[in-house]
């Protein structure tokens, strides 16, 4: 993806106003697997898919852990987002260490974006190539929010990052509404709906995705294989259209005989005689 001389380091300017490097970041996390996060009043869910280098190879995870009350979904590098998850656990740690209470997640979100900006002005770093999608409950609700290799971060009601993230992205925007008011369970089918969206030519299953949970008196947990299962049934059942009935049949035309019948003879009227030869 070369473009010209101005993208052979982060800290080079275009004469446009642009630092190609960080662009080139940001098209990592668009080129890894889709992440999808949606929250209610109550609860925020994460769903993410999971890739595997092979048929033989194992499916990597996208999801991690960070506190009892937090959790994240990376898309793009995930070596550069197990860093930031270490970063993310350690920092959580102190607070609890010094403070006794867990860490707001939206202080943390902010030391997360300032750790990405500052890689974008060294000139002996580079970016780190992955999105984060960081779900949490604290004293404010249910929060997710979304950091970029740039260093920006927002809040978000529902998000989706990473691969074909645009069909997600319209289903979240149709159902977006209904989500504030909605169960945990509705909001899993939801989620597993929208990350469905992404799929270009596999079958959602129980292997190739995984779902988190976290919210008011639910500590932050991940659904996996035998537990995701009844999710993904009920949602292909959901999709599966009903049957159409079967049209009834048109009644007979008036002096039309019913089916089955045999016409009565006097019905018809007999040819008309030829006529005859002089």
């Amino acid at each position: 993806m070369f473009r010209n001389q101005y993208d052979t380091d982060v800290t080079t300017w275009s004469p446009q106003g642009r630092l190609f490097q960080v662009e080139y970041a940001m098209e990592a996390v668009k080129q890894g697997s889709c992440a999808v996060g949606l929250k209610s009043d109550t609860h925020v869910v994460l769903a993410t898919l999971k890739r595997s280098e092979s048929e033989l190879s194992s499916f990597q995870r996208k999801v991690f852990k960070v506190d009892d009350h937090m959790g994240i979904a990376i898309s793009g590098l995930t070596a550069d987002g197990r860093v930031l998850c270490k970063y993310m656990r350690n920092e959580c740690l102190n607070h609890r260490y010094i403070y006794e209470s867990a860490m707001p997640v939206g202080r943390l979100v902010r030391q997360v974006a300032d750790k990405h900006q500052v890689s974008t002005q060294r000139s002996w770093k580079r970016p780190f190539g992955v999105g984060l999608l960081v779900a949490g409950y604290d004293s404010a609700g249910a929060r997710l929010f979304n950091t970029c290799p740039s260093g920006n971060s927002f809040e978000y009601k529902a998000m989706a990052i990473g691969a074909r993230a645009q069909a997600a992205k319209t289903y979240l925007e149709r159902q977006y509404e209904t989500f504030p008011a909605a169960t945990l369970d509705e909001l899993i089918r939801h989620g597993l709906k929208a990350i469905s969206a992404c799929l270009q030519d596999a079958e959602l299953s129980s292997s190739n995705c995984s779902i988190a949970i976290v919210g008011k008196d639910t500590t932050f947990a991940v659904l996996e294989e035998e537990a995701l299962q009844p999710f993904i049934d009920a949602v292909k059942e959901e999709d599966v259209p009903m049957a159409a009935e079967p049209e009834a049949a048109a009644p007979p035309e008036e002096g039309a005989p019913a089916e089955g019948e045999a016409p009565e003879a006097g019905g018809l009227e007999p040819p008309a005689p030829d006529a005859m030869e002089q």
